[in-house]
């Protein structure tokens, strides 16, 4: 059994763990108030890698629990924004190193024709186009540098809140004890159904695939194509080598939530048959494709357990439709105010899970407003869709600038600050 309790986190000497922190970190005594209290991370996804880190750097000594062989993940690309890219410089990650910075998005109608184009901030914290692997791959490199322990085939199957902290069994007969565990696990999160019960998600009336594609060299470009009832987004990853490609469509036929199950490329093709421009040549390319239904799921109720034991982040939290390319972002959010809220209250972690969870409760639920509100954007029919197609090619000449502050609530905010 691997016991992390202790009767509460009590301030030890330091670790062999904090050896690894930098010595500019070490040489301030008020630098690391978690320095050697224990805390335990289920999930090595974005959210969980990016808060091990974060809580090494405030000195906690950090495990991670992760139900795969390995940490890693295949086949998707994904989108950092402003707000995310502060939080992984803030770890120590250089965004430009991890994916390419978006030059433009680009808004155009089935047929291919523009409908919009905003160009985006080449200085500062900017937009990135990402695979997630190479995202995972950064954050997981940074979480070892920091002196962070894993275990890898933990597939939990029990928790429970004691006394002093939790118990958690996984499904090889394990048991760890921990003050203090973080689910950071997903969709799925045991912890989630611990802390708040059983979830009822509904079916959205919307299916999505995704696929990748060999690239052409292109611009870095994000390209949204709006049709009726339906959309294709796609951008370019790692250069230009590949294309991500995540076609969305309303229809009755229910599909099974999840990322991971096999499509035929003939499916997507008819169902994208109508749109034109660079769409169908893309689509004649796609050997491998993945098919998953869009369920929209509530934020959850209760964030952390209420007496400084257990607390929820990323998916496992607030798990969101894909549209506006927030849920890497708002993991990363998460991850950065659970561990400064902890470091704020060393002696009062119920307190700090009750800071993180006021901090995070009602900009989360703002976006994954936000997400759902842009699916019915994407999907206008005649004639509504002619019109609002008008009014943006309007904007773009008279204010092209204006969509992008539009959401600047969003992109601007600086957890890190």
């Amino acid at each position: 059994m691997t016991d992390l309790s202790k009767d509460e986190w009590p301030a030890t000497g330091r670790t062999a763990q904090d050896r690894t922190l930098p010595d500019n970190d070490r040489s301030r005594p008020d630098a690391r108030p978690l320095s050697g209290r224990p805390a335990l991370v289920l999930g090595a996804g974005v959210a969980g890698l990016a808060l091990a880190t974060a809580l090494r750097r405030h000195g906690a000594e950090v495990s991670i629990l992760e139900q795969a062989p390995r940490i890693t993940e295949v086949g998707a690309g994904l989108q950092v924004s402003p707000n995310g890219a502060r939080v992984l410089q803030a770890l120590g990650l250089d965004p430009d190193t991890i994916g390419d910075r978006t030059e433009a998005v680009e808004l155009r109608d089935h047929a291919g024709r523009l409908v919009s184009r905003l160009a985006m901030p080449q200085e500062g914290p900017g937009f990135y186009l990402c695979h997630r692997a190479d995202l995972i791959a950064a954050l997981e490199q940074a979480m070892r540098e920091a002196g962070t322990r894993v275990q890898l085939l933990q597939k939990v199957e029990e928790i429970t809140l004691t006394d002093t902290g939790a118990r958690i069994r996984t499904a090889i007969g394990s048991d760890h004890d921990t003050p203090l565990v973080f689910g950071a696990d997903g969709l799925h999160s045991p912890l989630r159904r611990t802390l708040d019960g059983p979830r009822n998600p509904f079916f959205t009336g919307q299916v999505a695939w995704r696929a990748l594609i060999p690239g052409d060299g292109g611009a870095r470009v994000a390209q949204v194509f709006m049709g009726p009832g339906q959309h294709l987004v796609s951008y370019p990853l790692r250069g230009g080598t590949l294309r991500n490609i995540v076609a969305v469509q309303e229809r009755r036929v229910w599909a099974e939530e999840g990322w991971n199950h096999p499509d035929d490329p003939a499916a997507l093709q008819s169902a994208f048959h109508r749109f034109g421009g660079p769409v169908p040549g893309w689509l004649e390319t796609v050997r491998e494709l993945y098919l998953w239904g869009l369920f929209r799921h509530p934020v959850t109720r209760h964030w952390h357990d209420g007496k400084g034991r257990a607390a929820l982040l990323g998916d496992a939290a607030h798990p969101t439709l894909p549209f506006m390319a927030q849920g890497a972002n708002m993991a990363l959010e998460d991850a950065w105010v659970l561990a400064r809220s902890l470091a704020a209250k060393p002696g009062d972690a119920a307190g700090a899970l009750r800071d993180y969870a006021t901090a995070r409760q009602d900009r989360v639920t703002r976006v994954v407003g936000m997400a759902n509100a842009n699916a019915r954007n994407y999907h206008l029919r005649a004639p509504l869709a002619p019109l609002a197609h008008g009014v943006l090619r309007i904007a773009d000449r008279v204010a092209p600038s204006l969509a992008l502050k539009r959401f600047s609530w969003i992109y601007d905010h600086d957890v890190t600050a």
